[in-house]
């Protein structure tokens, strides 16, 4: 009896080693599958806000990035009307040379020439605690925010669009590909998620440069929207009427049938955004008026220069516009969004006690760079379903009604109507 209990014993303690010699083999395989972390950024911290700023650019007092070789729907709407000087478009301070693309991308070298009769650029201010072509994650970006839904618990967004997990729209959430030079016309900029998902669909987001700006300069916005899972088509340019979006979003309906390409019925044509920077944002308003296609639209820094433009929103839609306290675009803004006869959902965002440099405060160049986040969060809650987003634009508290801008200096002031 003995023997046949020592026996048993044995052949009990062979599986338990066989068993304890993979013990760590799951976990490895789970972390390895484990993604979102972007390559630029080492230490799981939000990239910089700083913007991509092509070669020739400057940088102006108070790190006020300005490109080169770019013209302004913000800066003629101000100029033709009188209300702002065209020297408002230069950022002020001791001009020196811009040594690099900040976050690490190449932005193509290439200068478009200034339309005739327009002055300056679209200017493209840095946070005030970085330097051109030097990555720096401020000290607040980890700080605690203003009360938010959008600290809630990240379940799927309930319409079946795919979204990043990770609901952090001051931060990368996703590795993605970044393909430049191509588009309808060979002049665009495509990025998406690296890992598309297998059994949602992907809404999709046009984005349009400033007047004579190269799309590249948009870099770290358009990589922002494609890491939380958007398939993001940046313009050549943007003439500020519908002539490119339309164009851009035929080619991407192609890709959607064509069974050899990587988007192949991985797109939801029915759930589309626009956002684009000064004459972008005219683009993105006329987009949504006229395309069926596209339902929400955020303009960065823009408005339309007769101020009438966001009452023929259809009341199915919702449009919100990001600007800057000091910057030329503020009148059109405001006057467009106070239009009586503005029967859509709507929302105006103001970026308040920015930088005093330059323009004297966050200006013509604040919302894609500084205020991006606004611009993600409204794309998860408009196009990826995420409603609980509501409360974040809407009320008397949320983070965009009345709370600090992360990792920037200054507040944001909202207000909305329609909803």
């Amino acid at each position: 009896m003995k023997s046949k209990i020592l026996t048993s014993m044995v052949v009990a303690c062979a599986f338990a080693l066989v068993n304890c010699d993979d013990t760590t083999s799951a976990v490895e395989d789970a972390l390895q599958e484990q993604g979102g972390v972007p390559t630029s950024s080492s230490d799981g911290l939000a990239p910089t806000t700083t913007p991509e700023i092509s070669s020739g650019s400057i940088v102006g007092g108070d790190n006020a990035a300005i490109p080169a070789s770019s013209d302004s729907q913000g800066l003629s709407q101000g100029i033709e009307q009188g209300t702002v000087p065209a020297s408002s478009a230069i950022g002020g301070g001791n001009l020196v040379p811009a040594t690099s693309s900040a976050g690490g991308e190449n932005a193509s070298p290439t200068s478009a020439p200034a339309s005739s009769g327009q002055q300056g650029g679209d200017v493209a201010p840095a946070p005030a605690s970085s330097s051109a072509g030097t990555t720096v994650t401020p000290a607040s970006s980890s700080a605690a925010a203003p009360a938010s839904s959008s600290e809630a618990a990240q379940a799927p967004a309930a319409s079946g669009v795919f979204l990043a997990e990770g609901t952090d729209e001051n931060r990368d959430q996703m590795e993605v590909e970044y393909i430049e030079r191509t588009g309808h016309d060979g002049g665009g900029i495509l990025s998406y998620p690296k890992r598309l998902s297998a059994d949602k669909k992907h809404a999709v987001v046009v984005w349009g440069p400033g007047g004579g700006t190269e799309p590249g300069a948009y870099g770290g916005m358009i990589r922002r929207l494609a890491s939380h899972g958007f398939v993001v088509i940046a313009l050549r340019e943007s003439p500020g009427n519908t002539s490119q979006g339309k164009p851009a979003l035929d080619w991407l309906e192609k890709k959607n049938k064509d069974p050899n390409d990587p988007l192949y019925q991985k797109l939801d044509m029915t759930k589309v955004g626009c956002s684009g920077h000064s004459m972008g944002g005219l683009e993105s308003e006329q987009m949504v008026i006229q395309d069926k296609r596209v339902i929400t639209a955020m303009l960065n820094n823009s408005g339309d220069l007769g101020h009438t433009a966001m009452a023929s929103v259809p009341t199915d839609k919702t449009i919100g516009i990001v600007y800057g306290e000091a910057g030329m675009e503020r009148p059109n803004a405001e006057a467009d969004y106070n239009n009586n006869g503005v029967r859509a959902p709507a929302c105006l965002i103001q970026m308040t006690g920015g930088p005093q440099g330059g323009e004297g405060g966050w200006g013509h160049g604040s919302g894609p760079w500084g205020g991006m986040a606004a611009t993600v969060a409204w794309m998860r809650w408009h196009l990826g379903g995420e409603d609980f987003r509501k409360a974040d634009f809407v009320g008397s508290s949320g983070r965009y009604i009345n709370g600090e801008i992360i990792g920037e200096q200054g507040h944001w002031k909202g207000t909305c109507k329609n909803f």
